[in-house]
């Protein structure tokens, strides 16, 4: 089985960051550990297994390919499309974000 590399654009590295600012802000250090536990966990099974995530966003904004991947209990799934080499992680959001309009000038190249 080939492993294709997880790359996050950084875009994505600075949501994943401002989700963990909120937790240790709240005084939730664990819930900041084990958010970053469940993202690892998610970036290897979509290494692994690339079309495990959900088309739902995808067909939803309308962006052949988009597919998300829940982060165990945590409400930021992962957004990402498959290439040919790696996968390429667009953004983590906090699913009550307005998704559409934070992915509408989204560079898919």
């Amino acid at each position: 089985m080939t492993i294709k590399p997880v790359i996050q654009r950084d875009q994505a590295v600075r949501d994943v960051e401002h989700a963990i600012d909120y937790y240790l802000d709240e005084g939730a250090a664990q819930a900041a550990s084990d958010l970053i536990d469940a993202l690892q966990a998610a970036y290897r099974l979509i290494g692994q297994h690339p079309g495990i995530g959900s088309p739902r966003y995808g067909y939803e904004l309308d962006i052949p390919g988009l597919r998300g991947r829940a982060l165990g209990h945590f409400a930021y799934p992962v957004l990402y499309l498959e290439r040919a080499d790696h996968i390429d992680v667009l953004r983590v959001l906090h699913q009550r974000r307005d998704l559409p309009e934070l992915l509408r000038n989204l560079d898919q190249d």
